[in-house]
């Protein structure tokens, strides 16, 4: 049988205080910009090589995938972070209909949405700095 070992800061971190969990959406939308400014300059690397791999069907799938991280993938991520902090700033304004419990809850959804995304991203770099090197 298999069993799934939880993250164990995961767990930590949602039984932390709201401003702990803050503190990590600001630096999960850090690190969204910097990976933004990767694909930029991946996309130039690539982009400069185009002539001579105009029938590269590795090429090509390369920048598609570039075009669908930079467009869907960041982007979603991104405005789904923000309006999680938009939700912690209505539990801290005492709104009614809002709980911490539901904030913490997309919070772990939305840490497993940028752990899941760390790691492709992380194989796909991979992919692009083996195929420059091979260039």
């Amino acid at each position: 049988m298999k069993t799934k070992i939880a993250n164990p800061k995961t767990a930590l971190l949602l039984e932390a205080g709201l401003n702990v969990l803050h503190f990590e959406s600001v630096e999960w939308l850090d690190t969204i910009a910097f990976w933004k400014d990767e694909v930029k300059f991946f996309y130039k690397i690539l982009s400069e090589k185009e002539s001579s791999e105009k029938n590269n069907s590795d090429y090509h799938r390369m920048l598609k995938t570039l075009d669908k991280i930079h467009l869907d993938l960041f982007d979603d991520l991104e405005h789904s972070i923000i309006e999680h902090e938009k939700l912690l700033s209505k539990i801290e304004q005492g709104h009614k209909g809002v709980s911490d419990y539901e904030y913490r809850e997309k919070h772990r959804h939305i840490y497993a949405r940028m752990d899941t995304f760390t790691n492709d991203f992380k194989n796909f770099k991979r992919v692009v700095f083996q195929y420059i090197k091979g260039l």
